[in-house]
């Protein structure tokens, strides 16, 4: 299968039932996203920043950038003049700082809250009282170069299918009452990022709009063994 007929196949799931693709392009070489841009992709999603800048530059500037993985405070001036969506914002501190940055570039810059819905050590992001916390301080009103567009979340790491389903219903019913609670008035609160390659079957069902797929797209990683000379 080529990433090009990957990508139709997806969209043909996706598109009729409003669900957005994030192609997770990291690792990938600029040949394989060009592939997958020139069959219509154009949300692409990068872990690490060095490589998400390198990207920007050497690709088409039409692309929508999104930012998925974890993000230190000392590495958004890089990003903050381009990248359309930060989708792992998991502290005032981060999202001070995005907003900070925003404002030097004189942009808006669209932010997903990332929620710890599988409580593994390894996996970060914000509990529910933290998350109320960060909603509810006064530091939030101020923050004019920001927006809040939604929850993103990475499921419980398991072959257990029941466990993923109740992490994502958790999720929704999260994103539900937060919505209802905080954004009200807010029409673009409207993100619910959940859902990898292993799980977006489960996750959509569960009620995600957005899925972060990789090798989905781009098939499986490869791992290049070199020999000894």
């Amino acid at each position: 299968m080529s990433i090009t007929s990957n990508i139709q196949d997806i969209q043909k799931e996706l598109q009729p039932i409003g669900v957005t693709l994030v192609a997770i392009s990291k690792t990938k070489p600029n040949e394989d996203i060009i592939e997958a841009y020139n069959a219509g992709q154009r949300i692409f999603g990068e872990n690490m920043v060095q490589e998400l800048v390198e990207k920007y530059e050497q690709l088409p500037k039409d692309i929508e950038w999104h930012l998925v993985g974890h993000l230190q405070t000392n590495k958004v001036k890089y990003i903050a003049p381009f990248v359309s969506l930060i989708q792992s914002v998991d502290s005032l501190k981060l999202l001070k700082e995005i907003n900070k940055y925003a404002e030097k570039n004189k942009r808006i810059i669209d932010c997903l809250l990332q929620i710890d819905i599988s409580l593994e050590e390894t996996k970060f992001g914000l509990d529910h009282v933290e998350l109320i916390e960060l909603l509810e301080s006064e530091d939030m009103f101020g923050m004019q170069n920001i927006r809040i567009r939604g929850l993103m979340g990475i499921a419980t790491n398991t072959d257990n299918q029941k466990e993923i389903k109740e992490d994502f219903y958790e999720l929704k019913m999260l994103f539900d009452g937060i919505k209802v609670s905080y954004f009200r008035q807010q029409e673009s609160f409207d993100m619910l990022s959940m859902g990898m390659s292993s799980d977006y079957t489960i996750a959509i069902e569960q009620g995600s709009n957005m899925v972060r797929l990789g090798s989905t797209v781009f098939g499986q990683r490869v791992t290049k063994h070199f020999k000894a000379k």
